[in-house]
This record gives structure tokens, sequence and C-alpha cells, in this order.
């Protein structure tokens, strides 16, 4: 029964730091001759905890606090992003601040300005936050001589070439690797699978959890479950991503915290009357919409829209098979103890749902 429950017990404390959406930076450059120019989105609360800006101690971030600490702000920057031409350094500035609203807060927009040597094998080399938050992701997008590509700036990843045009396994590998590194540290999703595969390997009868006598009919539940999860997710997902469908954030991310309140709850005293694996479709395709808001946010190559689409789904359900792989063997393991139902699907299942209605009170007004 350990081993499951330090499980639960670690994806509830990495939730405290994880619900919201991960750390991003946004790059969008454009290369013309031997200048490089664009914009660079830093989120302010990124910046308080590599430079510091909130002055006063208020727990906000004004604008005079954040003008105070521009020198700063320039000098953290710049140290972190290098751009070259055939080696050389090209000569950078930060020519101004903006500040504007992303679905999770504010950032700051430093309007960036390089000039270089050479008009020839110009590249970046992007570190920004790497020491502090490993998770951290640079998003680029670039455009040079009429064609326009993006990639995913990560410590795996930090460099990329602003006049090559981007090969379609860097396309491929970028949004692969990120579909994976997204379901894993999008813990409200992780939770919502977890809150549905709990019961798989136990049956309701007379009021009471009873261990499932069969490995394989707690395999096949499972099975139902992932696919029906995947296949709606992926639809939304899609629709989502090439503009079909479009929604509120707000109204996404409440009803992902919704979904999983009512997931949990249904394992404490069932009271949703489908199969679980109609539970998993119904509530995958919000989920969908969740995942699709990342990848929006990665930015979709142009001529490449369906393969970068294919690769982070493919990512995301590489991501979650890996959950279930190192899931259900433990709870087959564990499901004739006593204790199962008690602690790992009742108390596991109640925390997430007090975890997850905070998320929702958060989400719903905007904390």
């Amino acid at each position: 029964m350990k081993p499951i429950l330090r499980v639960l017990a670690l994806l509830l404390v990495a939730a405290s730091a994880h619900a919201h959406k991960a750390s991003d930076a946004y790059l969008s450059l454009t290369v013309d001759g031997a200048r490089v120019s664009g914009r660079w989105d830093i989120a302010l609360r990124d910046l308080e905890l590599a430079v510091g800006l909130d002055a006063n101690a208020d727990g906000a971030i004004s604008w005079g606090e954040l003008r105070e600490q521009r020198a700063a702000i320039d000098a953290y920057a710049l140290s972190h992003l290098r751009i070259s031409a055939s080696d050389s350094p090209c000569r950078a500035r930060i020519a101004s601040h903006q500040v504007d609203r992303h679905t999770d807060g504010a950032y700051a927009v430093l309007a960036l300005d390089a000039t270089c040597a050479s008009a020839r094998d110009i590249a970046l080399e992007y570190d920004l936050l790497f020491a502090l938050d490993p998770q951290h992701r640079g998003l680029l997008r670039t455009s040079h001589g009429g064609s326009a590509s993006s990639a995913v700036l990560s410590p795996a990843a930090p460099r990329f070439a602003l006049t090559e045009p981007a090969s379609t396994w860097r396309t491929l590998n970028d949004f692969l690797r990120e579909g994976v590194w997204h379901i894993w540290i999008g813990i409200d999703h992780v939770l919502f699978l977890l809150c549905l595969l709990l019961p798989a390997v136990v049956r309701r009868e007379a009021g009471r959890w009873r261990a499932v006598e069969s490995a394989r009919a707690a395999a096949l539940d499972v099975l139902r479950v992932v696919t029906a999860f995947t296949l709606a997710h992926s639809i939304t997902l899609a629709l989502a991503a090439l503009d079909v469908v479009a929604l509120p954030s707000r109204w996404v991310e409440s009803a992902i915290a919704a979904s999983i309140v009512l997931a949990a709850l249904d394992n404490l005293r069932p009271f949703l009357r489908a199969p679980r694996w109609a539970i998993a479709f119904g509530f995958g395709l919000v989920h969908g919409l969740g995942f699709a808001s990342v990848l929006i946010d990665l930015g979709l190559p142009a001529g490449a829209r369906t393969l970068a689409l294919v690769a982070f789904n493919a990512g995301v359900e590489l991501g979650q098979l890996a959950i279930v792989a190192a899931f259900l063997p433990l709870a087959l393991a564990l499901r004739r103890s006593a204790l199962y139902p008690r602690f790992a699907l009742a108390g596991g299942s109640l925390a997430v749902a007090a975890l997850a209605s905070v998320w929702l009170w958060e989400r719903a007004v905007g904390a």
C-alpha cells in the first residue's frame, strides 16, 4: 500500500506548484539581412524570481517597480540570449519595455534588436531561467526570407539556426517531446486520469468496494478508459489547434477543474451513472481544449501544422501510457489489501477533490 500512497502524495505535492500553466517565454523574431528584431515576452512572476521586482513586498508588481528594475531586467535577459552570425557575437540591445497580458498573467514585453557583422549562419542560444527552473521553455517563432519557423527552446535543445529552415526532424522531435513533457507537468490532467483508474481494480458490491479477481478484466477496463480519453482529447485538440473551435481559456480551465472534482467525488459515492469509459470520453473533450491551449502557445509552424499536431498528440499519448504503466501494476498488486479502498481510493480521491476545488475557485474567479 505504501508505494501507491507515495505516488499519490508526490503528485499532490507537485500539484501545488503546477496548478497553472508552466513557465514559458515567447520570442517572436524577424531576420532581415544582418539584423534581427522582434519582441520577447517574459512573465513578471519569472522576472520576480530571477531579479526581484516587488520592492515593497506587497505581492503585486507595479509599473513603477518594473521601470525601476529595467536595467537589471535588460542585463539578465541579454545574458541569457546570445545571437551570433558565423560564430561571431551580434550586438544586441533592448530598445523598449511594455507590459502585456497572456492567459496566465502579466508579461514584460522587451523589444529586441540585434545587429550582426554578417547575414550568414545567424543563430541564437537561449538559457533564460534554466538554472532556476529546468521546466522553463522558450517558445520561438521566426521569420526569414518569407518563410516562418517555430521551435521550443529547452535545456536539451537551447540552440536554433535562425537563417536555416526548421528541419522536419527538429519539428517532430520538438513537438513530440513537448507533448510528453506537458502531460507529465499537467498535474490536473494526470489527477483526472488517476481518478478514473483508481476504481479499475475494484468493483462496487452492496455499497462496498471489493477487489476484482481477474487482472485481465481490470486491464481491459483501463484500456477502455484510456482509449476513450485519448480519442476524445485528440478530437478537440485538433479542432482547437486548427482554429475550428475556440473557447475562452477561463471556461476551459474551470471546466477541467470541475471534471476532476466530479470524477474524484464519484469514487467516494458513485453518482455518475455512465460507464467510466463514457465519463472519460465526455470529460476528455474538455481536456483536449486544455492541451490545445498549450499547443497554440507553442505555435504551430507554417507548412508543418499537421506534423506538429500529430507529434504533440503522440507525445501526450506516450506520456499518458507511461503514467498508466507505472500505476496499473501497483494497483493490481495492492487491490486485495483492505487498505486500498479506504486509503488509495477514498483518501486519494478526497484529497484530489479538495485540491481541484481550490483550482476551480481560482480559475473561475481569476485568482
